[in-house]
Formats: structure tokens, C-alpha cells, sequence
């Protein structure tokens, strides 16, 4: 039986490359920007799997031109990229690397947080810059505490209970919003249920973990962000159009909020003259979260895992679209 082949539209960590060579003919995209959409679809032509990542548009064009396409293993938690539904019509399975980074982004959470509160980037521009003429003074680049503030959480999977768990060493109250209850939330970490207009009324601090879709496109709007007080923060490291842009620098430049620090975009990557980067009460990086050297490892392994596992003819973990296997039935490929 030949070697099923899989095209990787990216170089990912060589662990999860290494498993891919030792069983599949294995081609990776070399360059460190994405391939357009036609290489996408003329590498799909010929493979039995893709590996993608969020940034390919993995659609009904791509499955036209892949006749022998049966999985697609996505290296990230999110999928909107890839059209689920038309897959699973065509009894193409799709995968996704969840749980491995939940820790890893809910520190990069409260990364952004602290830097935003305590004006970080700002301060190492201020020094960087030469403007730091006198030793000490007591008006220079002051912040807001977070130790004994409120923080709101706007959606309670995984990653926003793990952001959660971090607040205890700050003595912070905790408010949650979700159409789901959760009661690790509620029992083990004293967070309180309320709607999403009184979690931005009451939140110093509002930090956003939702998935991205149609119900949480623009969740977070130019009347929502009016609800915030004028000396509260927003973070985003879930996904950027869950936040509307142009209404969030609307607020910041007229102080309806103090900050916000930003690890998504509506586009990425965000252009240059994006305005928000012109602001000091913004903090910005660039879809970083997830990105420690281990957690980064651990998402290529699970790529490669959920390959093999499905090749071998069995359910693959991280499977998305169960409802496939009436479409086309597990059985050995391998």
C-alpha cells in the first residue's frame, strides 16, 4: 500500500514533521508567509490530507480540485477558516489541536493585562525614546492596580476558566458571561453569572475568550464599549473581529475607556496604518499567544497525531465533525 500524502502549508515544529516523514509522503510549504489560495488548490490536487493553519481558506474551491482529499488537520484551536459543513458533506474529516494551549494563551492573557495596566510597552517606548530625563517622580507613567479590581470574562471554556484561576493571587472579584453556566466558575473560583451589559458596566478589567462566530462577530461594538467605565481595560487574544475596530478606536481616543491591549486583529496582519497602533493606551502583538516553544511542539504533535490515528483507522482525538462518519466510515489506510 503506498504512503498517503500530505501537503503542510507551513514549516511547523520539526516534532510534529518528524512523526508526518516517518509515515506519509510528506511536502511542506518553505516560505514564512502562507501560500496563496491557487498553490493551496493546486497542492491539493494530488494529497490524501492537509495540514493548515487559520490563515488558509480551506473551502468547497479547495475540495473541488481534491478529489482524494479525506482530512484536513488544522494546527490551531479555531476553525473558521476551514468550511466545516461543505467538508463533512463531502466526507472530508476535520481536526483541530484543542486543550494544548489553554494555559499558554490564558499567561499570554494576563500578559497583555498587566502591560496595559501598568502602562509596560509605554514605559520602555518612554525609556527607549530618551525621555527619561529625571530619576523618579511621582506623576511619571503611573498605572492602575489590578491587585483588588474586578475582572470580567466574557465567554467560560477552557481558556477563560484558566484565566480565572489566575486572578486568586490578585484578590480580584470575578464576573463571567456565557449562555452556558460553569460551575467550576462558580463553586471553586467565587465567579458570578451576569449578563454581558452588567460585566461591562462593573469590570475594571474585560477580557474577552469567545470562538468566533456569527453570534460573536462585533460582540464587542461601539454600544457595548459604551457601557465600560471610562477607566477600564479591554483584552482580546481570542479572535479580532469579535471586537469592532474602528467603534474600539472611537472609544479610546475620546476616553470612554482607558485601554486596550489587542493580540488579534480583524485583519491579519493588521496593516501598518492601522490606528489603533497609534494610540499610547494601546498594547499590541501580533496573534502571539499560543506561541511558546513547547506549546508550539505540543500543536504539531497533535497535527501529526490526529493524521495518523485516522489513517490507522481509528477515531481521530480532536475530531470536529463526527457526523462525517456516516459520510465516509473509518477504515485502515495504512
Amino acid at each position: 500500500m503506498s504512503r498517503p500524502k500530505v501537503f503542510v502549508t507551513r514549516e511547523i515544529p520539526e516534532r510534529g514533521i518528524k512523526v508526518l516523514r516517518e509515515r506519509f509522503d510528506v511536502e511542506v510549504w518553505g516560505e514564512y508567509a502562507p501560500p496563496p489560495k491557487n498553490v493551496i488548490i493546486e497542492k491539493a490536487k494530488n494529497v490524501d490530507a492537509l495540514a493548515s493553519l487559520l490563515s488558509d481558506r480551506i473551502d468547497a474551491e479547495v475540495f473541488d480540485s481534491a478529489p482524494e482529499l479525506k482530512i484536513v488537520s488544522q494546527l490551531a484551536v479555531g476553525f473558521d477558516n476551514i468550511d466545516v459543513k461543505e467538508a463533512t458533506r463531502r466526507g472530508i474529516y476535520v481536526t483541530n489541536t484543542p486543550g494544548v494551549l489553554t494555559e499558554t494563551t490564558a499567561d499570554f492573557a494576563w500578559a497583555l493585562l498587566m502591560a496595559i495596566a501598568r502602562r509596560v510597552a509605554e514605559a520602555d517606548r518612554y525609556l527607549r525614546n530618551g525621555q527619561w530625563k529625571v530619576g523618579w517622580h511621582p506623576n511619571m507613567l503611573s498605572g492602575t492596580d489590578v491587585y483588588g479590581a474586578t475582572l470580567g470574562i466574557i465567554g467560560a471554556g477552557r481558556i477563560g476558566v484558566s484565566v480565572a484561576k489566575r486572578s486568586g493571587g490578585f484578590n480580584m472579584k470575578l464576573l463571567y458571561c456565557d449562555v452556558i453556566p460553569n460551575r467550576e466558575m462558580e463553586e471553586q473560583l467565587g465567579a458570578e453569572r451576569v449578563d454581558l451589559e452588567v460585566l461591562l458596566k462593573e469590570s475594571d478589567f474585560v477580557t474577552v475568550h469567545v470562538p468566533l462566530m456569527d453570534s460573536t462577530r462585533y460582540l464587542i461594538n461601539e454600544e457595548r464599549l459604551g457601557h465600560m467605565k471610562r477607566t477600564a481595560f479591554l483584552i482580546n487574544n481570542s479572535r479580532g473581529p469579535v471586537v469592532d475596530e474602528k467603534a474600539l478606536y472611537k472609544a479610546l481616543r475620546e476616553g470612554k475607556i482607558a485601554g486596550a491591549a489587542l493580540d488579534v486583529f480583524e485583519q491579519e496582519p493588521t496593516p501598518k496604518n492601522n490606528p489603533l497602533l497609534e494610540l499610547d493606551n494601546v498594547v499590541a502583538a501580533p496573534h502571539i499567544s499560543s506561541a511558546s516553544h513547547e506549546t508550539r511542539s505540543k500543536m504539531a504533535s497533535m497535527v501529526a497525531g490526529n493524521l495518523v490515528e485516522f489513517f490507522s483507522g481509528r477515531m481521530p482525538p480532536n475530531l470536529l465533525n463526527p457526523e462525517v462518519t456516516k459520510v465516509r466510515p473509518l477504515r485502515r489506510l495504512f
